[in-house]
């Protein structure tokens, strides 16, 4: 039988545990899985101490392999500790199509743990099928919780009993979560770690391969790492609530030096600017406030030219111009119009005219016919006719009326004939003063857009040389208010380093905690790897950092898995002592990576063992599974809690899913 190995001998690890207590202070005591209420499908009792879940390798149970030998993995470990993780708090105890098929399975299972906290025994009892009652009471054994009629609590009761015995409350400030049952999550997640995550750092606690919907998972390093510190009591709210007021100062530091880089790049752009407008020497100019007086002086001088210098062009006269201007445009207008009229009118003259012309002929003829006149009846001269008399008609023509129509046609024929050359002679002397009048508009126009294109121009060189004053006042005021924005840059960086050393000051108080845990992994390194090895945990600005050096540092894959097992059995070690917020109580699943040595992995198992005799009784609780053997000394009761295989019968859950 191998010897086993006898840790406690070493100088390097000091445990001080309570010594009133008799049993840890949070332990479970069984595993229990119902196929149906009242029918017991598996029962794993526990003990405080090393408890061991082994699904055997074939090599491992038979001297000689044979073909129908079936490897140990997929045996339900990992499931064991996900129902165990369940039944103390996580909300889920499998990944999605695992637990469809169990529900399939087993639509009246139900899973249950009987789970002692500060001597009160608490049975929890959760549904793995389609049921959706959850129960936690204490007090009351798991079989009476699991046979009886309860009301159903959920499990809130059981997890607000564990937040209060490990004051988790305190911890609200710094963990992440809105209520200590969440704080609680958190450290449960780091005491039994996703298998997925295949203990390669000390901050994976929950791997999204594992669907555990762990809120772990959204926590950032940061956060992970203020929680672990809170947990093993580093960090003190006082602390947390200091970094978070330097964060807070770094951003308004950095938004102070962004804007004191932006004010820069203006100041410069301004300074470039007037010194090419005013046509000085840049070298000839000081830096800073100093250029101002200078570049003010300058602009000034500028403004006072231009006020003095003469144009050709009448400016003072413009409203004159423009008003000699617009009676111009207004006679053309008037001509234009005018001759429009005429115009417009002269088809109708002429029309009148030729009517009058067509009607003449007609009334010249009835005159002269009036005379002469024929009866168009009898075709008798009238003047017979009226001398014998007529014996068919007795009205005659009205000579009179004839001759007056005819004198009016004539006298309205003269009277148009000279209305249309009055219309002709108008229209000529218009036209003929339209061309002057327009010559005169045309320079009159020209000379309001010289005179006021010199206004403008004078006016555009006035305001560009004010402009270059403002800019001058402008500058003023940037310099000022960079000078403002590097004093605050200033006061806000001394209040910076002076919270930093008080940080500082913080860490260096709570340095003991890693101190103590330094020296228990160096503790767990030498018993593992060997006396010439030596292990260290730190913190510092670049987080938590573990190393073990044997002929130098050590990086393979199995030592840092090694590692993360070594820091969890080492924070653990603390626990014991009442150290830190976390129970003495931790869970590894197959916790045997990469190449890591056989032997390496067996003094694991002593280590744990021989810690059991550090009190009268174990005052921990350690949960491991493993498919590698055990050492064979601890591959019997008390330590060998259930053999699991890879055959149906052997399965945990008794059959294949």
């Amino acid at each position: 039988m191998k010897k086993q190995l006898d840790l406690l001998g070493y100088a390097d690890l000091e445990i001080e545990p309570d010594v009133v207590r008799s049993e840890p202070r949070f332990w479970v005591g069984r595993l229990v899985i119902w196929n149906k209420p009242g029918v017991m499908l598996r029962e794993i009792r526990l003990r405080p101490g090393l408890n061991i879940i082994w699904a055997p390798d074939p090599a491992d149970r038979a001297s000689t392999l044979n073909e129908d030998a079936i490897v140990g993995h997929g045996s339900g470990k990992t499931l064991f500790c996900r129902l165990l993780r369940y039944c103390l708090g996580e909300d889920r105890f499998a990944p999605d199509e695992q637990r469809d098929r169990i529900v399939q399975a087993f639509p009246e299972g139900r899973v249950g743990a009987e789970v002692v906290i500060d001597g009160i025994k608490w049975s929890v009892i959760r549904p793995i099928g389609t049921g959706r009652h959850h129960f936690a009471v204490k007090n009351v054994d798991l079989d009476q919780a699991a046979n009886g009629s309860l009301t159903a609590t959920g499990i809130e009761p059981f997890l607000d009993a564990i937040a209060a015995n490990f004051l988790l409350d305190d911890l609200m400030r710094i963990a992440a979560g809105d209520h200590s049952r969440d704080v609680w999550l958190s450290a449960l997640a780091w005491l039994s770690r996703d298998q997925e995550c295949r203990f390669d750092k000390p901050l994976d606690w929950r791997s999204a391969d594992s669907n555990s919907g762990s809120l772990v998972r959204n926590l950032s390093v940061q956060q992970l790492l203020d929680t672990l510190r809170a947990l093993i009591r580093a960090i003190v709210p006082e602390e947390y609530a200091l970094r978070a007021e330097i964060r807070k100062l770094e951003n308004d530091h950095g938004k102070a030096s962004r804007d004191i880089n932006r004010t820069a790049l203006e100041v410069d752009r301004i300074r470039s600017r007037l010194i090419k407008a005013l046509h000085l020497d840049h070298e000839e100019l000081l830096p800073g406030r100093m250029a101002v007086d200078p570049l003010r002086t300058s602009a000034k001088s500028n403004l006072a030219r231009l006020v003095g210098v003469n144009f050709d062009a009448d400016v003072a006269n413009l409203d004159a111009l423009r008003s000699e201007t617009d009676v111009a445009r207004k006679r053309i207008n008037d001509l234009e119009k005018n001759l429009s009229v005429l115009k417009a009118q002269e088809p109708e003259i002429q029309s009148l005219i030729r009517r009058i012309e067509g009607e003449l002929p007609a009334v010249s003829a009835s005159a002269y016919n009036s005379k002469h006149l024929i009866c168009p009846i009898c075709e008798v001269p009238v003047d017979r006719t009226l001398a014998e008399g007529c014996k068919l008609s007795h009205k005659l023509p009205n000579l009179t009326e004839i001759r007056e129509r005819l004198a009016n046609l004539q006298k309205e024929q003269a009277q148009e004939q000279n209305r249309l050359r009055k219309n002709h002679s108008e229209q000529t002397r218009i036209t003929r003063a339209l061309k002057p009048a327009r010559e005169h508009a045309d320079i009159l126009h020209k000379r309001l857009r010289t005179t006021e294109h010199a206004r403008d121009t004078r006016v555009e060189d006035w305001f560009k040389a004010r402009q270059l004053i403002d800019d001058v006042e402008r500058l003023n005021h940037l310099l000022n208010e960079q000078e403002q924005a590097q004093v605050c840059a200033s006061a806000i960086g001394e209040e910076i380093e002076t919270k930093r050393g008080r940080a500082e000051a913080f860490r260096d108080a709570q340095g003991n905690v890693f101190n103590k845990l330094s020296r228990f992994f160096n503790a767990i390194i030498r018993e593992v790897v060997g006396t010439d090895a030596t292990g260290t945990i730190s913190l510092d600005g670049n987080g938590l950092r573990s190393s073990v050096e044997l002929g130098g540092e050590r990086t393979t894959a199995a030592i840092e898995s090694l590692k993360v097992i070594a820091f969890d059995l080492a924070v653990m070690c603390m626990s014991i002592e009442g150290r830190t917020h976390l129970p003495a109580f931790l869970i590894h699943d197959s916790p045997r990576e990469a190449d890591l040595g056989l032997s390496v992995y067996q003094r694991l198992f002593y280590f744990t063992y021989n810690l059991e005799t550090a009190t009268t009784q174990p005052l921990f609780q350690y949960i491991v599974t493993t498919t590698t053997s055990p050492p064979d000394e601890l591959r019997k009761e008390p330590w060998l809690s259930e053999t699991l295989g890879g055959v149906a019968a052997e399965r945990l859950m008794k059959r294949d899913l």
